[in-house]
């Protein structure tokens, strides 16, 4: 079989189509897989791969919406977690989310051009090029929705210097000491607040946090410290507005990513402020899910939950070598998997054709190089080179950025859609 790649006029290699921008797909990789390749059992697939199970996205979408729904809060999807189109327009579509997380002035472009209109920018924005960007799109856009967060008077002094004649809404960040990004005291945050209402130019419709940076565990002490800092934020909002220092209706109240949003939640909802509430959460990784981190500390994983999320990345690898009794080498590793929280967790073994489906629950991956996964295994075990190994991954927020291209996948792990991202 020939393989064809991109030539310029001049029979050389074109530089600017050189590069394969689908790593999984076999031949010259310039475009996806066909929708119905079975990827383990395709000529056209190389390993390693990493798939999204289409189920299982669709399951994590349904369940945050309603939980959403059922306490009456809004969602900010978290899109830096996979920066892929095809996965955030759906958690619009079809996980009721108001708009999109984002985490830098870049993302927010990249979203933008994925066609979301309402964004979240859950960061403070001090940068002045991202500054003029923004501003200019609000502009030339005042139908989408916006919003960034200010902790500091220079902050709210950049902002002014680099929106020019736009106009912004903000939210107030306040944090705790050892925190991250906010403010640390009710004393800064009304000297921020003051300025924001004295500006022309920024809105202040909100306070927020992040309480994943406080490290809690999931025992009594660790609520109890989240429902502290929400208790704070609350605080925080009704202090402001006694001031009337909110130039909106209603205050938002936001905080919530992957590990608490429950929590939050029932903090938000409870608040009493001088005006009414909108609890906004911003969970991200729900989408994803994994089957190690997240398994274990999100609120659907709690004893009594009534929602579930499942797991829906994989990543399947070919087993390259059986060097000494044992041991096992996989063709991926940490180009390709996250491993900053927990190594793959084997799921399942296959032939090398695709064919006999069995579990890897006796396998276990002890280390990851940049290519190469260790695989310990009993010494009876039969897995041979060219195999295929497929495994769980946790903590997906580190998952997709390796990928440029996911093939979404029915639960015969053949090809519905063509997921891309836009690190």
């Amino acid at each position: 079989m020939s393989v064809q790649f991109p030539l310029r006029a001049d029979g050389q290699l074109d530089p600017q189509q050189a590069a394969p921008r689908f790593k999984s797909v076999a031949g010259a990789g310039d475009a996806p897989l066909p929708q119905g390749t079975a990827v383990l059992s395709s000529d056209k697939v190389f390993s390693p791969l990493m798939i999204m199970k289409q189920s299982a996205l669709e399951n994590n979408l349904r369940q945050l919406a309603a939980f959403c729904r059922e306490n009456g809060v809004m969602l900010a999807a978290h899109g830096k977690t996979s920066m892929s189109p095809g996965v955030l327009r759906r958690a619009i579509s079809e996980g009721g989310a108001w708009g999109l997380g984002a985490a830098t002035p870049a993302q927010v472009r990249a979203l933008r051009q994925f066609g979301i209109r309402n964004v979240f920018l859950a960061n403070e924005l001090v940068d002045p090029a991202g500054i003029r960007w923004i501003g200019q799109w609000q502009k030339d856009h005042p139908d989408h929705g916006f919003l960034c967060y200010v902790d500091s008077l220079q902050g709210v002094k950049l902002l002014e210097q680099n929106l020019g004649d736009s106009q912004i809404s903000v939210l107030l960040e306040m944090s705790v000491s050892g925190g991250r990004t906010g403010c640390r005291t009710q004393d800064e945050a009304v000297s921020i607040a003051e300025a924001i209402a004295a500006s022309s130019q920024l809105r202040l419709v909100g306070v927020a946090g992040y309480e994943g940076a406080l490290g809690a565990g999931r025992d009594a002490a660790g609520i109890a410290r989240v429902k502290a800092y929400c208790e704070m934020m609350i605080a925080t909002a009704a202090l402001l507005a006694d001031k009337q220092l909110f130039a909106s209706d209603n205050i938002i109240l936001s905080a919530g990513g992957g590990a608490w949003f429950d929590v939050v939640t029932s903090c938000f909802t409870a608040a009493s402020l001088p005006l009414p509430v909108t609890p906004l959460i911003r969970s991200g990784a729900y989408m994803a899910h994994d089957s190690g981190l997240y398994s274990r500390i999100a609120p659907f994983a709690q004893p009594g939950a009534t929602h579930h999320f499942e797991a829906s990345l994989e990543i399947w690898g070919r087993v390259l070598s059986r060097p000494e009794p044992g041991l096992a080498f996989v063709d991926f590793g940490r180009r390709d998997v996250p491993f900053d929280q927990d190594l793959p967790n084997p799921l399942w073994i296959r032939n090398a054709d695709g064919s006999e489906p069995r579990s890897a629950s006796h396998l276990t991956i002890s280390d990851v190089n940049d290519q190469h996964a260790y695989l310990l295994l009993p010494e009876d075990e039969t897995l041979q080179p060219g195999d295929w190994v497929g495994c769980g991954i946790s903590h997906p927020c580190t998952a997709f950025d390796k990928w440029r291209y996911l093939p979404l996948v029915d639960d015969n792990y053949c090809v519905t859609d063509s997921l891309e991202t836009a690190f």
